[in-house]
């Protein structure tokens, strides 16, 4: 098998890990894709009374993001190819993989953690800057949603100035973001209605 095909099929693979669907099922019994939103993603992992649980899926997804890009540069190296596209193509890889995991019918979750994961091994610093956005957003309006649409859409414009610009790290620098965002579109359509659930809030959209 390719060192390419390898590396994109073991980071989708480690994405299309469900950590919140698993860790509810096992500590609660529960399938946490009947609580609240039905995401199987942190905030709703929170959302459902295990914070615990929401923090570890937290950290779970964006480990497993970090991991993806981390495997692929290791390949890269290995086989002598260039490092920022194999791991821009993992890293895609990755998200798709949490956004759309084949054991759940392709049902996944926003990829919020998993990108988090991915840009902490693409371009670290970058995320750090974001990270204060997010924060200051999610102060100022105590909506998440909105903080992690915005930290998506600003990543490109913070990373890309310091990346190897190649077609497929262009590709990756700009899809993910976009599928964080796609992935939120029942979020946009709440906050455009004024009906989005601020941080907090025991209240959960469907």
């Amino acid at each position: 098998m390719s060192p390419w095909l390898l590396s994109i099929s073991i980071a989708y693979l480690l994405g299309s890990i469900p950590f919140g669907y698993l860790l509810v099922l096992i500590f609660r019994k529960e399938d946490i894709r009947k609580t609240g939103s039905g995401n199987i993603g942190a905030t709703n992992v929170a959302r459902s009374g295990a914070k615990g649980l929401g923090i570890l899926t937290l950290v779970l997804d964006a480990l497993k993001g970090f991991l993806a890009v981390v495997i692929a540069r290791h390949f890269a190296q290995q086989y002598g190819l260039p490092a920022q596209d194999l791991a821009a193509a993992a890293a895609l890889a990755a998200v798709v993989g949490h956004c759309f995991p084949v054991w759940l019918g392709f049902r996944g979750g926003k990829g919020v953690a998993t990108a988090l994961g991915v840009f902490l091994a693409l371009a670290p610093l970058t995320v750090l800057c974001l990270l204060g956005v997010f924060l200051v957003i999610v102060m100022l309006t105590k909506f998440v949603s909105l903080a992690s649409i915005v930290a998506a859409a600003l990543f490109p414009l913070f990373a890309l100035p310091h990346a190897t610009r190649t077609p497929i790290v262009l590709a990756g620098y700009i899809l993910i973001p976009l599928i964080v965002i796609l992935k939120h579109h029942q979020n946009i359509r709440r906050l455009l209605s004024g009906t989005e659930n601020r941080f907090g809030s025991h209240k959960v959209a469907a």
